[in-house]
């Protein structure tokens, strides 16, 4: 039997997640918030994966995971693969989703909008929207980590916004 559960439903939690932590129990400490949030991404990411690959034969190498987690797994996640998929081959991987759903329902002041990387909470202090939509791509960054974790690749995930809701997350796969 397939379990589902409602995209909105995934969505008003996120957002709550997003706010208890932001709001409430982290008011003053977004870099610890951020943290939180990942780390909620992370377990998520890890039982996915879990349960997505039980029947399938351990990955041979990164580029196999990553594939598995553009086409398999975001399409479980998201009922669409990842629109792009570009490598350095050292290590590097950039996912590019164009319509990425967590995003959708977002707007940003265009004369505040940057191509900037959600990767330092305390950063991104001067402009709220930007800290708002950061805090929101903590908990995808987690759940790709938690997955590759799961899958024996360890690997730090951070998440780029060009254009709402456009989003890069740019994998780098620990040595």
């Amino acid at each position: 039997m397939v379990r589902e559960v409602s995209e909105s439903c995934v969505e008003s939690l996120l957002t709550e997640i997003v706010s208890s932590y932001c709001d409430g129990f982290y008011a003053n400490k977004p870099e610890l918030a951020a943290r939180r949030i990942e780390a909620i991404g992370f377990q998520v990411g890890h039982q996915l994966s879990e349960r997505y690959t039980m029947d399938r034969p351990r990955f041979s190498d990164h580029l196999e995971a990553i594939k598995f987690i553009c086409k398999d797994f975001w399409s479980e996640l998201f009922k669409k693969q990842i629109d792009n998929l570009k490598t350095n081959h050292r290590g590097t991987f950039v996912l590019q989703d164009n319509k990425f759903r967590w995003l959708a329902r977002m707007s940003m002041d265009p004369s505040l909008e940057t191509s900037g990387s959600i990767q330092d909470p305390a950063a991104m202090a001067e402009n709220k929207e930007a800290q708002a939509i950061g805090m929101h791509l903590y908990f995808p960054c987690g759940i790709i980590r938690g997955a590759l974790s799961n899958l024996g690749i360890p690997c730090a995930v951070s998440a780029d916004i060009s254009n709402l809701p456009a989003c890069s997350f740019v994998i780098r796969i620990k040595a």
